[in-house]
């Protein structure tokens, strides 16, 4: 969330720079807001100064023996004044409030403008592209030849754009990811985590995928029992729940879509010691999207998966330090494909192609012989304090006053992915696939996937 102050000063500035991420700000509707609630402030300020002033006169009058119930029926009705304007008040903030839970965060100035992923700038190339001597194949061939990657046994279980894998491959799976927490906890100074795949509306608000965002989400609807009253009755009553008449609350959960949103809640509501930051978390889970809108898009294969595995990063950094740190994490990111020798490019995203919390975005892109292309596997974000805002996630400052945390995540690596990747440019031309050095280990020393 924007700090509202910022569109208090500066709102035609603001507004100019969303609109280079192709937002339209709603300058008009803000300002009328912004004038309503000044006015019912000045009105609720002045008739509680004259509320104050007459309390006042009342205690004189008492002292002079004179009247006072005239004074204090005026004081009464001034009260019900003030307690009416401060529900207008309440109103017109609720207003502004879920007005801004749907602005997108400003891109940061070093973000280049542009309108769409052809306009994101290449920082850096890794590695050079191997040259085949026979036509590679893509991982579905791949896969399918040998009998490893079950694409129709998804669609029986589950329906479209689910997979099962099998034996060597799903043995390549579970390496790539152990492989990644061992790098990044022992390398890198992350903490392993382990967190709920199952969260809030609350959690899913703190990092903006609510409410803008819901239907991307897989929602589990959940009504229950308003526990508190229904504790309260039988401790009163002595009587049993199935005769307690509580009222039902929606508890609805969420499937994670990434492990960003359990794991950036971990400080929701919380002031960290400022000796604690950075704080840095890596987990390993799965990830549901219901990718509404992306039908047709990559239909084939393991690219765009309602179920998919990730391994996330996380930091919780001093705000003087976040883009510091999305440099070193976009570094941990890129580490894990140096180490299994996949070619890859780092691009910087223009305005027309972030996300809706992010500052600034490195995306990270692997090469994939059997689409010939560089394709995202991790995306790696500074979100600046617009997640800690609606999380009020902070820590004390030097001179011991709370302050917003800057947060930042990525993905490092996305394993499905980076499993396709493996598959593809690892192919050999009996159909088999080498498996990279560096995961031999986790692999029981084996060499080759074989049919």
């Amino acid at each position: 969330m924007l700090d509202i102050q910022l569109l208090r000063t500066d709102i035609d500035a603001v507004a100019k720079r969303l609109a280079d991420r192709d937002f339209h700000l709603d300058v008009t509707t803000f300002n009328a807001l912004e004038a309503e609630r000044k006015s019912i402030q000045t009105r609720t300020q002045e008739l509680q100064s004259k509320r104050n002033a007459l309390s006042k006169g009342i205690g004189q009058a008492k002292a002079k023996g004179e009247d006072t119930a005239p004074l204090m029926a005026e004081v009464a009705g001034l009260g019900d004044q003030v307690a009416a304007c401060e529900k207008q008040l309440e109103a017109v903030q609720a207003k502004l409030s879920e007005m801004l839970l749907v602005v997108p965060n400003v891109p940061h100035a070093s973000v280049p403008a542009g309108k769409s992923a052809d306009d994101n700038v290449e920082v850096r190339r890794v590695g050079t592209p191997r040259k085949f001597d026979f036509t590679p194949k893509d991982h579905v061939d791949i896969g399918e030849g040998l009998r490893l990657l079950d694409f129709a046994a998804g669609v029986k279980i589950a329906g479209a754009r689910f997979t099962v894998m099998k034996g060597g491959i799903a043995r390549l799976h579970r390496a790539i990811a152990q492989f990644m927490l061992d790098v990044h906890t022992q390398e890198h100074g992350y903490t392993e985590v382990y967190v709920p795949y199952l969260v809030n509306s609350k959690s899913m608000e703190g990092t903006g995928q609510l409410p803008k965002f819901e239907q991307d989400l897989f929602k589990i609807p959940r009504e229950v029992f308003d526990d508190d009253a229904v504790v309260s009755e039988l401790e009163a009553s002595g009587a049993s729940v199935s005769s307690v008449s509580a009222k039902t609350i929606d508890r609805s959960l969420y499937l994670i879509p990434t492990a960003e949103v359990p794991v950036t809640n971990l400080v929701r509501g919380d002031i960290v010691p400022l000796d604690s930051l950075p704080l840095k978390f890596v987990c390993h889970s799965p990830c549901f999207r219901s990718e509404a809108g992306s039908y047709g898009k990559d239909t084939r294969g393991m690219i765009r998966q309602h179920q998919f595995d990730k391994v996330e990063l996380v930091q919780i950094i001093h705000p003087e330090q976040s883009f510091e740190g999305l440099e070193a994490l976009t570094g941990h990111a890129e580490t894990i494909l140096k180490r299994l020798e996949l070619p890859f490019r780092t691009v910087t995203l223009c305005t027309g192609d972030m996300g809706f919390s992010s500052a600034k975005t490195y995306d990270i892109e692997v090469w994939l012989p059997g689409q010939n292309a560089y394709r995202e596997i991790s995306s790696c974000s500074n979100f600046e304090a617009f997640q800690a805002r609606r999380m009020q996630a902070r820590f004390r400052n030097r001179n011991g006053k709370p302050e917003l945390v800057h947060t930042l995540n990525g993905s490092g690596l996305a394993v499905g992915r980076t499993l396709v990747a493996i598959l593809e440019n690892y192919q050999n031309a009996d159909g088999s696939v080498t498996i990279p050095t560096v995961l031999r280990p986790w692999m029981g020393g084996a060499e080759k996937i074989s049919s």
